[in-house]
């Protein structure tokens, strides 16, 4: 794939205006405070993957609804001090998965929370939590389902559960509340983002070649899915583009990083179709533009890659990066 998005320069610069509905702030204050109307419900149950460093625990708590999320929490072995906390989230159609698939943050000494996703979990991981939320006709995928309303969004449902990922895992035995990070791959990252708007006193947030940003754009300059099932289901449905639009202007990366107040270490991949450069720097250059003190961010470049990014080499760099926020 060659470069098809903004030369570098002008992404580094790159600063669409922000469409915000009036009422954004309301709407989401109303949606966690419906949600935390909840009891947490923590259940944690140790779990045998027979490693011998790493302990591993079953958690299960209330997302949106009250209904059950699951996730698994790692943490090193024999600690006996609030150790910092990283909350993951999974890419588009992925589930939690196995204990023993993800060991790097445990391993280096934090508990890590691999927060399950809703609905998902079937197409490269395996997930287990269901979503019984219904919606009207939807393309297939998730970007549409329920998407003439912002009440009834799935991403509604599934932001409101992130957030309360980081009410778990602060509510866990042995976390230090905080100093808590979230971190995320793609439609993770996307989720971290809004995690970063939402959730007030994180340390960090470390998108990774973050989905569900800047939506108008996305869908302009890539055929790729999951963007492309937007443009699927308006090719059918030609009336709704208003009521579309208005939707996910609510669950616009992009509106939810200006609140953000915690230091950010974001990536990006040049020749990436799947979530492009310019939708992931329209985020990036808005980081924190609403917070009081506007948070340190850095961002880290991959001109030859797609939507696979840095991969090891920006988990690397994320390593050292929360490392010395850390020390």
């Amino acid at each position: 794939m060659a470069i098809f998005d903004l030369p570098l320069p002008e992404l580094e610069s790159y600063l669409p205006e922000v469409h915000e509905p009036a009422d954004f702030d309301d709407f989401w204050a109303s949606t966690l405070a419906e949600a935390r109307g909840f009891d947490l419900s923590l259940q944690v149950t140790p779990v045998d993957t027979g490693l011998s460093l790493i302990d591993a625990f079953d958690v299960t708590f209330a997302g949106f609804g009250g209904n059950p999320v699951k996730a698994w929490a790692l943490r090193p072995v024999g600690s006996n001090v609030q150790l910092p906390a990283v909350v993951e989230y999974i890419g588009y159609g992925g589930g939690r998965g196995l204990p023993i698939e993800r060991l790097t943050w445990a391993s280096a000494g934090y508990v890590h929370l691999v927060m399950d996703t809703r609905g998902q979990g079937s197409s490269w991981s395996v997930g287990e939590t269901p979503d019984p939320v219904g919606s009207d006709a939807s393309f297939p995928g998730f970007m549409t389902r329920g998407i003439l309303e912002p009440s009834s969004y799935y991403y509604r449902r599934l932001i409101t559960d992130a957030v309360r990922a980081v009410d778990a895992v602060r509510a866990l035995p042995g976390v230090d509340p905080t100093r808590v990070t979230v971190t995320g791959v793609s439609q993770g990252g996307g989720l971290t983002l809004a995690a970063a708007g939402l959730v007030e006193g994180l340390v960090a947030a470390m998108p990774d070649v973050p989905f569900l940003s800047h939506f108008r754009r996305a869908v302009d300059v890539t055929d790729e899915n999951p963007y492309n099932e937007i443009v699927q289901y308006l090719k059918n449905h030609r009336d709704h583009e208003a009521a579309v639009f208005r939707t996910l202007a609510y669950h616009d990366g992009v509106s939810f990083v200006r609140r953000a107040t915690a230091p950010a270490l974001f990536s990006v991949a040049l020749r990436d179709t799947t979530c492009p450069p310019s939708t992931v720097f329209a985020a990036y250059n808005h980081y924190g533009a609403l917070a009081d003190e506007r948070p340190a961010t850095e961002i880290a470049v991959y001109p030859y890659n797609l939507h696979e990014g840095g991969q090891a080499f920006q988990v690397r760099r994320q390593l050292a990066w929360l490392n010395a926020l850390h020390a």
